[in-house]
């Protein structure tokens, strides 16, 4: 019985029943519906086990190591009492995570290379490294700019919502000014901002600032940050588009 008291253990489980729906509805629909056998069923289960393992790490990544240290860093600067390098940290926590996402690397590679074919830029190399490049970075600069304005909510003690329906209105005033080519890719870019590397830290940023200030409910006020962070790229990178 004591194994089932590993927290290991535990996250070992958690995540095989995070898996299992998704293994099952595969399943079903291969034998049921398109009624043919799996293909590589070996293949699948070492695939599963490998997917299970990486996700129970990451997990766990996440509760020893970056939960702590963003709750801890956001803590430390709001008794230094310094708004300045609160915001200069809470820019280049945005800027630093995001433009290593590897999903907006394969988005905005792609983009690059599908610009590329329309004749939007040059075809050559060095054209699409370019193009790939500066929408990383605006990306990147749209999520720190997100995080400031984040923290600042916190701080202040704006309301969320009359700032996300702001937000949102600049990116329906702006879209039909926008280059039809960069749109899908700006609509798209607030997703991948928001993925393996950027929502823990954020996340515990938010709720590590919310918790060191008084007045502040970290469940009123430590979330949000997120939100931020998957409008702001749209409206960057249509903007990005008008200027190219």
């Amino acid at each position: 019985m004591w194994l089932f008291n590993n927290p290991f253990i535990k996250q070992i489980y958690r995540s095989t029943t995070d898996l299992a729906p998704i293994l099952i509805v595969v399943i079903i629909f291969q034998l049921w519906v398109i009624k043919q056998p799996i293909p590589d069923l070996l293949n699948l289960i070492i695939g599963s086990l490998f997917v299970i393992l990486g996700l129970t790490l990451f997990v766990q990544g996440l509760e020893l190591g970056l939960f702590p240290i963003g709750e801890a860093m956001a803590q430390a600067f709001a008794r230094k009492g310094s708004l300045f390098w609160l915001m200069a940290f809470a820019f280049c926590l945005g800027f630093g995570t995001t433009i290593a996402e590897p999903a907006l690397i394969a988005v905005a590679d792609e983009a690059a290379d599908i610009a590329g074919k329309a004749a939007i830029i040059e075809a050559g190399q060095t054209a699409k490294q370019n193009y790939a490049l500066g929408l990383r970075i605006t990306v990147a600069a749209s999520v720190g700019f997100a995080i400031v304005m984040g923290v600042l909510r916190i701080l202040k003690g704006w309301p969320l919502h009359y700032l996300i329906i702001s937000g949102y209105c600049c990116v329906l005033a702006i879209t039909p000014f926008a280059p039809a080519e960069i749109i899908g890719i700006a609509y798209d870019s607030g997703g991948v901002t928001t993925s393996t590397i950027t929502v823990p830290l954020v996340t515990a940023l938010g709720v590590g600032l919310a918790n060191s200030i008084k007045g502040r409910n970290p469940m009123v006020d430590g979330f949000g940050l997120i939100a931020f962070a998957s409008l702001t790229p749209m409206i960057f990178v249509m903007i990005y588009g008008m200027l190219q």
